[in-house]
């Protein structure tokens, strides 16, 4: 009897030790939400400043700043897609003080570079999506394009005499490129900048035939009429450009494409602190002031919940692996 006994005790203090074990491991996750932050927040954007994402980012970082009484500052990582900002964050401590706010084309990395440094599901964590914005279809208006179907006219009489531009290869920018060039069924140089920026320059200078740029930062061009704008990207006409049509409307069904911006984090990160990133950004997407600040540049909010987000990610990743086959896109 001695030793049945003994071992039933030997169970019952081990069961006990884990249930502390993991109580103390509870208390202390719920002590680090409540502590944190303690220091500045860092937001890692994959873009250069002026971008669309750099935009949102920065008019996120502002407000989160302000709620949490500390300052969220922005570093502009450029090149490759975004993976080198992505594998930043994906490799930096897991504590909620460095962040990835990346676009859509976050997902077409995976199915482009196929010897990533990161997993883009296993090493990442979405806290929420941000926001989405049309891309606007502009070109100078010196090439004379009458509209989207005169476009696309001119370009199959004349295969290899036409470009486009893209704020990096597997950007949204380009993917919405690509969505359209497959949709419409017509051939172009692919050229790939650094950012929105650079492409924009390039468009109005007339060395570029067309880009899909994030409306955010095309509209104040377009206004100007150093842009001219031929169609809107989304399933739905913009609010501020009531009399563009989209792509579809253009007549080029399933060419409609989303660009949305959304906020990560490296994988490992104390929930309770994910918990209280997404509680806070959300409130602040849900403002009726910060709602108005992005309807001005085109944008609309767009929260989720973590596991909401997470869920999205993972189906975009999958959906656009099969546009990357069928367009053939490549790393550069």
């Amino acid at each position: 009897m001695t030793a049945p006994f003994h071992k039933r005790t030997m169970a019952k203090q081990l069961l006990s030790l884990a249930l502390t074990t993991l109580a103390l491991s509870g208390l202390s996750l719920n002590a680090q939400a409540q502590d944190w932050p303690k220091q500045s927040i860092k937001f890692v954007v994959p873009f250069t400043a002026g971008s669309g994402t750099d935009i949102v980012a920065r008019a996120v970082a502002e407000k989160l700043g302000t709620a949490l009484g500390q300052p969220v500052v922005i570093e502009n990582k450029p090149g490759a897609g975004g993976t080198i900002a992505a594998n930043q964050v994906a490799k930096a401590n897991p504590d909620g003080y460095t962040l990835l706010v990346h676009s859509s084309g976050h997902v077409v990395n995976p199915a482009i570079y196929p010897n990533l440094p990161y997993d883009t599901l296993n090493d990442l964590v979405g806290i929420t999506s941000l926001a989405s914005l049309p891309n606007v279809m502009v070109v100078s208006p010196s090439k004379g394009f009458k509209d989207v179907k005169d476009l696309i006219a001119k370009v199959k009489a004349k295969p290899d005499g036409f470009n486009y531009a893209s704020a990096g290869t597997g950007s949204a920018t380009h993917i919405n490129a690509e969505k359209f060039r497959v949709a419409a069924g017509i051939n172009a140089t692919h050229i790939p900048f650094k950012g929105t920026p650079e492409a924009l320059t390039e468009t109005i200078s007339g060395r570029i035939d067309w880009f899909f740029a994030p409306i955010v930062s095309a509209l104040p061009l377009i206004k100007d009429g150093k842009l001219q704008v031929l169609a809107v990207g989304t399933p739905k006409r913009s609010d501020d450009l009531p009399n563009t049509p989209t792509t579809v409307e253009a007549g080029v069904p399933g060419s409609e494409y989303t660009f949305w911006v959304g906020m990560l984090a490296p994988s490992k990160t104390p929930k309770p602190v994910l918990d209280k990133l997404n509680a806070e950004v959300v409130k602040i997407l849900n403002s009726s002031e910060f709602k108005t600040k992005l309807d001005n540049i085109g944008a609309a909010p767009m929260p989720m919940t973590s596991t909401a987000f997470n869920g999205f990610i993972k189906s975009e990743t999958e959906g656009i692996a099969k546009l990357v086959q069928a367009a053939g896109i490549k790393a550069n």
